[in-house]
């Protein structure tokens, strides 16, 4: 079983992997043409991502893998705020058919002028509409300099998804 990581392209999703499977920045500006796998051990599991581009063309294949997943995680630009409505309904259309799948939704970009903060967020996708049934979680998180350690909140995210992954297990 492994971890989907979606989003549109220049979200993020690959310098979102690389920091939480070394801890330190490096971020990507190639875009992902087509997928990137990658395994991240904690001292509790191993568990193994698969990133998926966001680019129109890739966006079809998505739906292939969710349900061989544990868990969704969806990066967003928050700075993008123009194609914050197509991220919106491209997560709603991923996640209507799997009212149990748990998502983490990363506000990426935090650090850049004019990021929407996460309630802007959290209003922009409409994570309300959701649902209550599923395990469903946003934080926000971006990238320093590239080299240095990851931010808390990244930390924090991969206690999270390394928590969610256990118990969906």
């Amino acid at each position: 079983k492994q971890i989907l990581v979606l989003g549109l392209d220049g979200a993020g999703k690959t310098s979102v992997l690389h920091s939480l499977a070394t801890n330190h920045v490096k971020h990507s500006m190639a875009p992902t043409e087509g997928f990137s796998a990658i395994c991240i051990n904690t001292e509790e599991s191993k568990m193994e991502f698969l990133e998926i581009g966001g680019s129109e063309s890739l966006r079809p294949y998505w739906k292939m893998y969710l349900p061989k997943v544990l868990l969704l995680i969806y990066v967003v630009d928050s700075a993008d705020h123009a194609r914050l409505p197509v991220a919106k309904q491209l997560l709603h259309q991923l996640i209507q058919n799997n009212s149990t799948l748990p998502v983490v939704v990363l506000a990426n970009k935090q650090d850049l002028e004019g990021a929407y903060c996460i309630t802007d967020i959290h209003d922009a996708l409409a994570l309300s509409d959701i649902g209550d049934k599923r395990k469903m979680f946003l934080i926000g998180t971006h990238m320093a300099e590239d080299g240095s350690e990851i931010s808390s909140s990244m930390k924090d995210a991969k206690e999270l998804i390394a928590q969610l992954a256990l118990e969906m297990q």
